[in-house]
């Protein structure tokens, strides 16, 4: 026991001590001084002082209880707090011991990344993945780690491409003279993709699975000018992305995050992309050729130069996508909404078009030869200048279009809606327009020797006035030829 608590408790036991002696002496004079009184008295007079003193008595015992429950109490106090500050220093040093026990993992998985065996490289990976999930903090360093572990271990080599010719844009002429048929590409088949690392795979599968809600803010993870093709990133997080002259030929990302992806430059050649999300994404110059784009968001996607040769975008949104000088030979777009898209100068040849909504496109001088549009919506779409021969438009939608100086030479229009469609100086030699809605349709200057406008709904005389047609030209029963075209040869 400490001298401030033996003093204290010294104090306490004079305290006492003193009450007790003056108690005594306050019932001793009570009882000389009762000795005058009368028996009765006496009696009374003793045994409220026996009260009394038990009173006292009681009190003082109550007050001596109230000290030690005090002195409990403190003591217990006491205790909690330094059971508490025992508790808090066992947090601490827990905290530091797996601190020290996480910076240990950190390096030795970091240190593994470089082992031979792809066994142990592939189990620190795995290691850092669970590092990044215990501690947040660290999540954005460990991405940083595996992205510069694939960008050192599967650069970009100029590996073996496809033969020029594979992708080069389809003279339709000379292939008419070698075949009397429908023009179609002839697309080798695509060359065997080496498989990917194991390693490689899993850093970009735990990449892809991260929590992207701890990424850094404006910055974007880098996996630029690697070579990744076959890679498996179904369902993969990659918004966002540096992937410039990245090499994903054949790789799977069915299902995709990639808004906003910077993908300029890269090689999807033979890639699924079937529902993946590449809303506003760069795909400037990009290798798309063979790809699976079925059912993608395109929407507002940069594709100029793009390479689509035979791609597939079924159902695909591409609206306000910017196409321009894009390549899309023999590309399957049946069903794909290109409203509002920019199409300029790109190349249709032999692409199918089937039903796409192409509603305000602008697809000035766009070659669509021998493409199909059998019922796409081409209202309001600007198509001037555009090759259109061969091309089948069955029943398609091109009311208040423009396609003026278009080339439509031996092109199927029949059924077609050209209502107030603006048809200035267009090549509709041999074109067939049987059954076609001519409502206010502008044909000044068209061409139309040879044309079938047999069976054409709503068309005046006054609207073929100043067309260019001749003997050859197909007209309705009801409407009679110009005389100057009566005089032609």
């Amino acid at each position: 026991m400490s001298a401030n608590k033996t003093g204290l408790l010294l104090n306490w036991l004079i305290a006492i001590a003193v009450i007790f002696v003056l108690l005594l002496t306050v019932i001793f004079f009570t009882l000389s001084n009762i000795r005058q009184l009368s028996i009765p008295q006496q009696i009374q007079y003793g045994i409220q002082a026996l009260g009394t003193l038990a009173m006292i008595f009681l009190g003082l015992a109550l007050l001596v209880n109230a000290y030690y429950g005090a002195k409990r109490a403190q003591a217990l106090e006491k205790s909690a707090i330094a059971a508490e500050k025992n508790i808090e220093l066992a947090i601490q040093n827990a905290k530091l011991s797996q601190e020290r026990l996480t910076a240990e993992r950190f390096m030795t998985a970091i240190a593994q990344l470089g082992h031979e065996k792809s066994e142990t490289r592939t189990g620190a990976i795995y290691a850092l993945e669970r590092v990044a999930q215990e501690f947040p903090r660290e999540h954005w360093t460990i991405i940083e780690i595996l992205t510069a572990f694939v960008r050192e271990n599967a650069p970009i080599h100029h590996h073996e491409l496809m033969r020029e010719e594979n992708v080069a844009p389809l003279d339709f002429d000379k292939y008419k003279k070698d075949n009397h048929r429908t023009p179609q590409i002839e697309v080798n088949t695509p060359y065997e993709l080496p498989k990917i690392r194991t390693d490689i795979q899993v850093a970009l599968t735990v990449i892809g699975r991260r929590n992207y809600l701890e990424d850094r803010e404006n910055q974007k993870i880098n996996l630029r000018n690697t070579d990744i093709r076959q890679a498996d990133l179904q369902g993969a997080n990659l918004e966002n992305f540096d992937l410039r002259g990245c090499d994903l030929s054949g790789a799977d990302l069915r299902g995709a995050v990639l808004v906003g992806a910077d993908m300029a430059g890269a090689k999807l050649f033979g890639a699924i992309l079937y529902e993946a999300n590449l809303l506003k994404a760069n795909l400037r110059g990009a290798n798309l050729a063979w790809a699976n784009l079925n059912r993608a968001n395109l929407s507002s996607a940069n594709l100029r130069g793009a390479n689509l040769t035979s791609a597939s975008l079924r159902a695909a949104n591409l609206q306000g996508a910017n196409l321009y000088k894009a390549n899309l030979q023999q590309a399957t777009l049946k069903v794909a909404n290109l409203s509002a898209a920019k199409l300029f100068l790109a190349n249709l040849q032999g692409a199918k078009l089937g039903k796409a909504n192409l509603q305000l496109t602008g697809l000035i001088g766009a070659n669509l030869q021998g493409a199909n549009l059998n019922g796409a919506n081409l209202q309001g779409a600007n198509l001037n200048a555009a090759k259109l021969q061969q091309t089948e438009i069955y029943f398609a939608n091109l009311s208040e279009a423009s396609l003026a100086e278009a080339d439509l030479h031996q092109a199927n229009l029949i059924g077609a809606n050209l209502s107030q469609a603006v048809l200035y100086e267009a090549n509709l030699h041999g074109a067939n327009l049987m059954g076609a809605n001519l409502f206010e349709t502008n044909f000044c200057d068209v061409k139309l020797a040879g044309a079938i406008l047999t069976g054409v709904k709503n068309l005046e005389l006054q609207q073929i006035t100043t067309a260019l047609g001749d003997r050859t030209t197909r007209l309705p029963d009801d409407v009679e030829a110009p005389t100057h075209w009566r005089q032609s040869s």
